[in-house]
């Protein structure tokens, strides 16, 4: 049994190298190329001025008050909670300084899953519709109803996005503040959360992956959560906690936190899916994608945004298991978390994150040069596909969709905040004429079910408006 696995990881050593030459090649072709310049800048910022308007209103026109838009039939659905997610959801990074905040004196930063179109709206200026959804939201929007919802949707999306909209609206700094308003998106926040507490009602202190908003979690509710979900939190019930001056939200998610990260392997790895009850992983793959991501972003963020040097200590461990056992320069792979054996060489689209937060870290070199090869797989199909398989350098059969993700595009931001390479503003140029000549679709953007074919899918996840554009 050693013989085949050893030719494995020979083969994908190879497949590294030719990788690395091709890598070399790309950048000395993206060098040569003609650049974006500062009259092209100004005209691709109202171009995607114009994208977020055309989905937007297409939403407002066709699904409002439903959830989602279906942008090729022109029709709603209600997708998660059947509270107008598209309008309150969050995504985003974004910077505000609250005077509600002045405690712990920090600058108020929401990670790629916090502002959403209602906070677009005021990152581009728009004051009246911004101040008209918040009213609408205010006297439209409850939470005592009898629905299921995910934990970690209903947190990333809406808590996050009525906690960003409320430090806009009450905030003068921000120039969007709203006379009238009266923390009425905060009374909101806080009563959504207490109805998500019950979920962490549990022996190790991870929350189950679902709960009823009415009923609390039900009796037959799966005991099995991914680590994302239960890790992926602490910001928004942290920053709720300050809010309120009530330590209950923070200190469940710290828990959750605590839970997870004791159950590590002993080489640092944590796994994709654990039983909340025993805390026996069910899922022993461990990567930086699909279903763990987002542990490994909210931890540094959480000690940027609270200065907590537990979170610092943890990413620190986590990140440096990370870069021991899952990343094959520039690619990252997926390892059985006890003996770090290759499981997967896939590129999963939920990586992509990863050369943002590298930058966040401090740690460029290798985040350039994941980026690189992350957008080699952009530049091959004009999309990134779930999944794209390293061994045969092709897309992973029944992954071939790319549901209008915003990974890439905010690593690509962070790389060229941190270097001013110009190279990045090209890659910016690229991404938007993919989405206008491949995704645009009758009354806003479509995913697209089929990367290689470019097939459009009738659908518009909130997210696209709230943190793609």
């Amino acid at each position: 049994m050693e013989a085949p696995k050893q030719q494995q990881q020979f083969a994908f050593l190879i497949f590294s190298i030719l990788i690395l030459l091709i890598l070399n090649w790309f950048c000395s072709q993206e060098a040569s190329a003609e650049g974006v310049t500062f009259d092209e800048a100004k005209l691709l910022r109202d171009e995607v001025s114009g994208m977020f308007y055309h989905a937007f209103d297409g939403y407002m026109d066709h699904a409002f008050p439903r959830d989602e838009l279906k942008p090729l039939s022109c029709q709603g659905e209600d997708t998660l909670g059947g509270y107008a997610l598209t309008l309150v959801t969050s995504h985003l990074p974004f910077f505000v300084h609250s005077p509600s905040l002045k405690k712990i004196n920090i600058l108020m930063m929401f990670p790629p899953e916090q502002i959403d179109s209602l906070d677009t709206l005021a990152l581009l200026g728009d004051k009246e519709r911004f101040t008209s959804s918040v009213e609408w939201i205010s006297k439209n929007v409850r939470f005592d109803i009898n629905k299921t919802v995910s934990l970690f949707e209903t947190t990333i999306r809406i808590l996050g996005g009525l906690l960003s909209a409320h430090l806009i609206a009450s905030d003068y700094s921000t120039g969007m503040r709203i006379p009238s308003y009266d923390d009425e998106l905060l009374h909101l926040s806080e009563d959504l959360a207490r109805r998500l507490l019950p979920a962490f009602d549990t022996p190790t202190g991870i929350p189950f992956g679902s709960v009823n908003l009415l009923h609390g979690v039900d009796e037959h509710e799966s005991k099995i959560t991914s680590t994302a979900g239960g890790g992926t939190l602490t910001l928004e019930f942290g920053v709720l906690s300050r809010l309120t001056n009530d330590p209950i939200f923070e200190q469940v998610t710290k828990n959750a936190v605590r839970g997870i990260w004791a159950r590590r392997s002993r080489i640092n790895l944590v796994g994709a899916h654990i039983d909340v009850f025993t805390g026996e992983w069910t899922q022993k793959d461990a990567g930086i994608g699909t279903s763990i991501d987002s542990f490994y972003e909210y931890l540094l963020k959480a000690y940027i945004l609270f200065g907590d040097e537990e979170y610092l200590y943890i990413f620190q461990e986590a990140y440096g298991a990370a870069m021991q056992y899952l990343f094959h320069d520039p690619w990252y792979v997926e390892v059985n978390m006890n003996s770090a054996a290759l499981v997967w060489p896939l590129f999963n689209s939920l990586q992509a994150f990863w050369p943002g937060l590298q930058v966040l870290a401090g740690d460029i070199d290798p985040a350039i040069r994941t980026h690189t090869a992350f957008f080699s797989v952009w530049k091959r199909y004009g999309f990134t596909p779930e999944g794209f398989n390293l061994a045969s350098f092709s897309v992973q059969h029944g992954q071939k969709s790319y549901p209008l993700r915003p990974e890439l595009i905010e690593s690509t931001y962070w790389l060229y905040k941190a270097t001013r390479d110009p190279r990045y503003l090209d890659v910016g140029r690229d991404i938007v004429s993919s989405l206008q000549y491949g995704a645009r679709c009758t009354c806003g953007y479509c995913h697209i079910s089929d990367v290689e074919f470019h097939k459009q899918e009738d659908h518009m996840e909130s997210f696209f408006l709230a943190e793609t554009v």
